[in-house]
């Protein structure tokens, strides 16, 4: 039997990247499966009334330093976007369109490279159709699609989802009811599933 644990990300977030690149690893030497769960970190953060440590100077500093060793250690083709922050609003949308068009693990894992191992400023829309298309998407249907009623209330219930649980950052991972946050923190996870 495939086991599982849940998988807290936003694309904002270099950490939500590394880990994301961890499972990727994971999964092909485990019989594990991720569950991914989008959320909206600055959504995340409000509600809990916590300001990200990218806008607090002292360690917003030391992040570019911390990723770049990160991403040398564990073998991660990584460059610290210098369009940060991402406005990762509508991208994070994106990914329950992606989930009902069944190309979800597929559009995460270009949205991610093209943030954090292109460096391309996905704040620009029209860098953004370029990525969609070379995902054969149609960029106009699928921004009507993400920014529908439907999908909005879909993001934000998640994010509040989390903050019930007690998810307070990205990458969080959810395993029996247990949190493990940062992307430091995979092995713990896979430790407490295998109990």
């Amino acid at each position: 039997m495939i086991k599982s644990f849940d998988f807290y990300f936003d694309f904002i977030s270099p950490y939500s990247f590394f880990a994301h690149k961890e499972i990727i690893k994971i999964e092909k030497k485990n019989l594990v499966k991720v569950r991914y769960k989008p959320i909206l970190l600055g959504g995340l953060h409000n509600l809990h009334g916590i300001k990200a440590p990218a806008f607090i100077p002292a360690k917003a500093k030391h992040m570019i330093r911390d990723c770049k060793l990160i991403a040398e250690k564990n073998s991660i083709v990584f460059k610290f976007n210098s369009y940060f922050p991402i406005k990762s609003l509508n991208l994070m949308r994106g990914v329950f369109v992606a989930e009902e068009d069944n190309f979800k693990s597929y559009y995460i894992e270009n949205i991610f490279n093209s943030i954090w191992q292109d460096g391309l400023n996905m704040n620009d829309e029209n860098i953004i159709q370029k990525v969609l298309k070379n995902l054969n998407v149609n960029p106009k249907t699928f921004f009507l699609r993400s920014t529908s009623s439907s999908i909005k209330e879909l993001l934000r219930i998640k994010t509040g989802e989390a903050y019930d649980k007690g998810i307070f950052g990205a990458p969080s991972f959810v395993v029996n009811n247990k949190i493990f946050w940062g992307q430091d923190r995979i092995e713990f996870a896979l430790n407490e599933l295998s109990k």
